[in-house]
C-alpha cells in the first residue's frame, strides 16, 4: 500500500472515530454503525448519480452543469432512464450534499430523511433493482429514542452524523471513493465487532481469514462464473472475490442468503459501496437450510462461507428435508444440534464440477461421532473433499476458538486428503492472533504444492481415513514436532553417578572434620 493510500485510510478512520466519540453514550455500538453505515450509503449513492449526470451533461458540452442546482422539476424529465441505469434515482433537492446545507435549521429533520430514505427505496418500485433497494434504510430508524428523548434531541444527533459523515474526505471520487467507502466500512465493522451478532454462534470474519478462504477457493482461475455464499453476512467473502480477481472477472454476478434482517440490509449496502451495480449481485434474506433461494442460480464456481457454528436446526424434525437432493446422498441428516454439515452438504450440492468450496469449519465436526461421522464417511468415498486445515486460535474477533477449513472439490486429481496445520502461521496482535500476507501465500503454496512436509503437511489415502474411522482432525495425520529439549539418557546416568561418588567423598571428608573437632574437645 503507497503511503499516500495509508495517509488517506489513517485520516478516515481518525474522521470515523471522531463521529463515533461524538455519540458515545448515546447510541449503543452496534446500533451507531447502522446510523453512520446507512447516512454513509445516502451520501454514496447521492455522489453517484450526481456525478453520473454531471459527467455525462459535461461531455455533451455543459461544462458548467451541476446537478445538485437543478430543480426537481427538470430532473423529474430523467428519472426513468436513471432507474433503468443506475437501478434507483435521487432528486436534487434530497441529494445529501442539499439536505447537509439546511439540516442545522430543519425541525423535521427526522421526517425529511424518513421522507428521503423512503423515497430512494421506492424509485427502485416495478424495476429490475427492486429486490436490492426494498426495505434498504429500515435500519436507520430516525425516531428511536436511541438517539434521543424528544425530537430536537434526535435531531441534534442526527446533525452530528450527517456533518460528520459530510466532513470525511474522500478525495478525488472517482478516483478514491468507492475504495474510501468500502474501507469505511470494513473499518466500522471490525471495530463493532465485539458487539455484532454473536449469539447463535455468528462471527466477524476477520479481513486476513477471508482472503485465506478466497485464495484457495481461486487458485489456478482468472476468472470465474458467480460466487456465492450460502451465509453471507455483511458480504465481506463475497466481495474478497471482486477485489482479488477483480469484480469482472467474476463474470454472472455475486450470490448470498442471509437469514438475519439487518446484516442482509447491511450486506446489500456494502455490495453498493464497493461499486457492485444491481444487476451483478443478488442477496435474499431466508434460511438457507430450509428455504434455499438460489438453486436456479447454480453451479457455482466458487463457494466461500463462514457459517455459524453448530446452531440448532429443523433437521429429521422436518420430515421433507432427508428427500431434499441436497443432503439425501449422505443418506442422513445433521444432529439438530449442529447444523454445520446442513451446511457443507448444501454447498457441495451447488458447487460447480470444476469448482472449489471453501468453508470455515468447528473442529469438532471432524472428529464427532453419529450422523456427522457417516457424512464425512460419505465425503471420503466420493472423493469431495480435498484439503483439511487447521488455523491458530484466537484468530476470530469474539472467540479463542481454533478453527479449519475444509476444502470441497468435485473433480480431484487423487483419491487423497491433504492435511495442513497452518497453527503456527500468525503473529500475535495484543490478545488476538493474525495472519500475515505472508502466512496467507504460505498456506496457499502448501496447498497448491499438495506434498507432504514434516510436521506441517501429509497427504493421506482413503484408506488410512477408513481405517481411522473416518476421523478428519489435522492432528490425527500431521504429528506435531516435539520441540522438548533432548535428553541424552547415557550422559544423564554418567553425572548422576559423577554426582553420587562426589556426594561420598563430601561425607567422608565431613566426618573426618567432625572427628577431628571431637578430639580436639576432649
Amino acid at each position: 500500500m503507497s503511503n499516500q493510500n495509508s495517509k488517506e485510510r489513517e485520516e478516515l478512520h481518525k474522521a470515523i472515530w471522531a463521529i463515533a466519540d461524538e455519540l458515545r453514550g448515546s447510541i449503543d455500538g452496534w446500533d451507531f454503525k447502522q446510523y453512520i453505515l446507512g447516512m454513509m450509503f445516502y451520501r454514496y449513492i447521492s455522489e453517484n448519480i450526481a456525478t453520473y449526470i454531471n459527467n455525462g451533461e459535461r461531455e455533451a458540452g455543459d461544462v458548467d452543469f451541476d446537478y445538485s442546482q437543478l430543480s426537481d422539476v427538470e430532473a423529474e424529465t430523467i428519472r426513468e432512464e436513471m432507474v433503468n441505469i443506475k437501478g434507483f434515482f435521487i432528486l436534487p433537492s434530497e441529494l445529501f450534499c442539499n439536505v447537509c446545507k439546511t439540516a442545522k435549521n430543519d425541525e423535521n429533520l427526522n421526517e425529511t430523511l424518513e421522507k428521503i430514505f423512503k423515497n430512494i427505496e421506492n424509485s427502485a418500485q416495478g424495476a429490475e433493482s427492486e429486490d436490492d433497494f426494498a426495505g434498504l434504510f429500515d435500519d436507520i430508524d430516525v425516531n428511536s429514542n436511541k438517539l434521543g428523548a424528544t425530537v430536537s434531541k434526535r435531531n441534534d444527533k442526527l446533525v452530528k452524523i450527517l456533518e460528520g459523515i459530510a466532513n470525511i474526505s474522500l478525495g478525488n471520487y472517482q478516483d478514491n471513493s468507492i475504495d474510501a467507502f468500502g474501507d469505511a466500512y470494513e473499518f466500522l465493522m471490525s471495530m463493532y465487532a465485539s458487539n455484532a451478532g454473536k449469539s447463535g454462534g455468528e462471527f466477524y470474519t476477520p479481513q486476513e481469514v477471508s482472503e485465506l478462504l478466497t485464495k484457495l477457493a481461486i487458485v489456478g482461475k482468472r476468472t470465474v462464473n458467480k460466487v456465492y455464499d450460502p451465509a453471507c453476512g455483511s458480504g465481506s467473502l463475497l466481495l474478497k472475490s471482486a477485489k482479488i480477481l477483480g469484480k469482472d472477472n467474476v463474470r454472472n454476478g455475486f450470490f448470498g442468503q442471509e437469514i438475519n434482517l439487518t446484516t442482509y440490509n447491511l450486506c446489500r449496502i456494502n455490495m453498493f459501496l464497493h461499486d457492485i451495480g444491481y444487476d451483478k449481485f443478488d442477496i435474499v434474506c431466508e434460511d438457507t437450510l430450509v428455504s434455499p433461494q438460489h438453486e436456479e442460480d447454480g453451479p457455482f464456481e466458487v463457494i466461500v462461507s463462514n457459517p455459524p457454528y453448530s446452531i440448532k436446526w429443523a433437521g429429521d424434525d422436518n420430515a421433507v428435508l432427508i428427500n431434499d437432493p441436497r443432503y439425501s446422498p449422505a443418506g442422513v441428516l445433521a444432529p439438530k444440534s449442529k447444523a454445520d454439515f446442513a451446511f457443507i452438504m448444501h454447498s457441495l450440492a451447488w458447487l460447480a464440477t470444476n469448482g472449489t468450496a471453501s468453508i470455515v469449519c468447528f473442529p469438532g465436526v471432524l472428529y464427532r461421532s453419529g450422523a456427522e461421522q457417516k457424512i464425512r464417511k460419505y465425503l471420503v468415498e466420493h472423493n469431495f473433499i480435498d484439503c483439511i486445515i487447521s488455523l491458530p486460535d484466537n484468530l476470530f474477533f469474539g472467540t479463542s476458538i481454533a478453527t479449519c477449513i475444509m476444502v470441497l472439490k468435485k473433480s480431484k486429481k487423487d483419491n487423497g486428503i491433504l492435511f495442513i496445520d497452518a497453527t503456527n502461521e500468525c503473529v500475535k496482535v495484543t490478545n488476538n492472533n493474525k495472519l500475515t500476507d505472508e502466512n496467507v501465500e504460505h498456506i496457499v503454496k502448501i496447498f497448491t504444492d499438495r506434498i507432504d512436509i514434516e510436521y506441517v503437511a501429509k497427504l493421506v489415502s482413503k484408506e488410512e481415513i477408513e481405517g481411522n474411522d473416518y476421523n478428519l482432525s489435522v492432528s490425527t495425520y500431521v504429528k506435531k514436532e516435539d520441540t522438548r529439549e533432548k535428553i541424552d539418557i547415557s550422559e544423564l546416568n554418567q553425572t548422576l553417578e559423577e554426582i553420587v561418588a562426589r556426594e561420598q567423598e563430601l561425607r567422608e571428608e565431613i566426618k573426618k572434620i567432625v572427628a577431628e573437632i571431637e578430639v580436639e574437645n576432649e
